[in-house]
């Protein structure tokens, strides 16, 4: 909540009357000059001012001479500046942030502002000492009235802002329980806001679910700009904070979308790394690819599924990423993990205490097509070690890896223990 202080009257007594007033009464003859000079720093200073045309800058000019007036008047009047003087600046405000301005960006051209009227004052002021102390005199309720208008505008500035946003995030949320429908909204604004992403009748997508693991109220907030960086090259992926899940909505190119779904999905795993080093862990599931907004549905269903796999420390389980054999052993349910051999239960318990040298050898197997020397070649061990360890799993479990059939009986345990 903002606490308005009032500018002071301005203290007379120590001051030359007559230096005074023949400052003010200077400057207030250079109005429009001081305004023009303004107006000519903005663009050289600040890039969102550049290109603008000239109803903008008219507009500025007339904001710029509006506040020197009104700093004038007080000033020569010893009197108080109240909110209602300052009311010319709340539209104006508001037209910079329509404009599409940041608020850093408004301030400083406030700024800019003040300066060339302060820098103006002590020209006017002179070398006198008469004239300098004046010049100090006006400065502490020149100050006090520039602190007084910032605050007053920005304060305007930043409803807007808050007033867009809030905008913004209610018509994410209405686009995104129509596409949760298995349709594209017919009012004419929310399909503006589909286009902005990319969506349209047609349009390949991937969706994504996640769940903030951080008690921490700006956590989500935090994780929904980051994920909102994942989408494609075509623009921003849709991020809706939805209850207790971000819901992401990615439209692909419809030239190979596997190919950048995969892409996708490398970006939102560096996010939630990006985002671990933040301090916010996340979980995130992503469904396959819906080829058209009418599979939208399904995809975040196999989405919300593909979370539930997700280890309590947070992760990432992408759907596009698993082969089936991978999707069946990540959904797979507690009877199939009792029929696991106990033999081959424990000798993954006691491999994965001694580095898991072991199951990392025979999955390399499996993965070089039974090739004992690319595997080795991949584990960077001689072919002889390759060839003992695949002994010794033999020996433990009873099953020979190069054997499909333990092969797969093999690779099968490892995946379902695992996932526990």
């Amino acid at each position: 909540m903002v606490t308005w202080v009032m500018a002071e009257a301005i203290p007379v007594a120590d001051a030359p009357r007559t230096e005074r007033d023949r400052i003010l009464a200077a400057l207030t003859a250079r109005v429009d000059e001081l305004a023009d000079r303004a107006l000519h720093r903005l663009p050289v200073e600040i890039a969102a001012y550049r290109g603008r045309d000239a109803e903008f800058f008219d507009d500025v000019r007339d904001q710029l001479r509006r506040h020197y007036r009104m700093v004038l008047v007080a000033l020569l009047g010893d009197r108080q500046v109240t909110r209602a003087d300052l009311a010319f600046s709340r539209p104006c405000a508001l037209r910079r942030a329509r404009a599409g301005l940041a608020l850093e960006d408004y301030l400083h051209a406030f700024r800019v502002g003040q300066q060339v009227f302060w820098l103006a004052m002590l020209e006017q002021a002179g070398e006198t000492p008469e004239g300098r102390e004046a010049a100090l005199q006006l400065a502490t309720p020149l100050m006090r009235y520039n602190d007084m208008a910032a605050t007053h505008a920005s304060r305007a500035f930043v409803e807007y802002q808050q007033h867009l946003v809030a905008d913004a995030d209610r018509e994410r949320r209405d686009l995104l329980e129509h596409l949760l429908a298995g349709e594209l909204p017919a009012h004419r604004p929310l399909v503006s806001t589909a286009q902005v992403y990319g969506l349209a009748p047609g349009t390949p997508t991937l969706v994504a679910v996640a769940v903030v693991g951080t008690a921490d109220a700006d956590a989500p907030h935090l994780a929904a700009a980051r994920l909102s960086q994942v989408g494609c090259r075509s623009g921003r992926a849709l991020v809706v904070i939805r209850q207790t899940e971000l819901v992401v909505v990615a439209a692909l190119p419809a030239v190979d979308p596997a190919a950048e779904a995969t892409a996708v999905c490398d970006r939102m795993e560096l996010a939630r790394r990006r985002l671990l080093e933040g301090g916010v862990s996340l979980a995130v599931g992503i469904g396959t690819v819906a080829a058209d907004l009418d599979e939208l549905p399904r995809a975040y269903q196999e989405a919300t599924a593909a979370l539930d796999g997700v280890p309590p420390e947070g992760g990432v389980v992408a759907l596009p990423r698993l082969s089936p054999f991978d999707y069946l052993a990540l959904r797979a349910d507690d009877t199939a993990r009792r029929l696991v051999d106990p033999r081959l239960r424990a000798f993954l318990a006691e491999d994965a205490a001694r580095g898991g040298v072991l199951v990392a050898t025979a999955q390399a197997f499996a993965g070089a097509d039974l090739n004992l020397r690319v595997a080795a070649e991949r584990l960077r061990v001689h072919p002889n070690t390759a060839q003992y360890r695949l002994r010794r799993i033999e020996e433990r479990t009873g099953r020979n890896p190069r054997h499909i059939a333990d092969l797969v009986d093999l690779l099968t345990a490892i995946a379902l223990v695992r996932k526990r």
